[in-house]
């Protein structure tokens, strides 16, 4: 049999078996939305959130609920802002970075505000429900 026949055949499995496999990693941005879809994940896969955010204005993304049980933190909040801004005190953005570690359910909670005013309603919410299965 030519080997061109069998590269057909090959490639549609491949295709296939890719096609099954999740993406090592997600990345959710949920923007100016105050909440977001359900994010499903596989055990093992990272997510990444990365949310916009300007310290200096006393505003700060504060982290309250990280789905417990479901998800394990990589890193802290981590600030960067954009290199060609040239802007002091110029929007950034906050990324977090997490693992499905467990298969079930559960809520990841930011609110943006600042720390000191505990009496005010948060500026922003970030409020997600996670899925992982194995």
């Amino acid at each position: 049999m030519p080997v061109h026949r069998l590269l057909l055949p090959f490639g549609l499995a491949l295709l296939t078996a890719c096609a099954q496999q999740p993406a090592n990693n997600v990345t959710l941005q949920p923007g100016e939305r105050q909440s977001c879809s359900p994010v499903r994940l596989v055990v093992g896969q990272t997510l990444t959130l990365i949310l916009p955010s300007n310290p200096t204005t006393g505003f700060r993304w504060q982290l309250h609920e990280a789905a417990p049980g479901v998800l394990g933190s990589l890193s802290p909040e981590v600030y960067s802002a954009p290199e060609d801004a040239g802007l002091v005190g110029g929007a950034g953005e906050s990324t977090w970075r997490f693992q499905a570690s467990a298969p079930g359910e559960g809520r990841l909670l930011l609110t943006y505000q600042r720390p000191w005013e505990t009496d005010v309603p948060p500026a922003r919410t970030v409020d997600c429900t996670v899925n992982v299965r194995q």
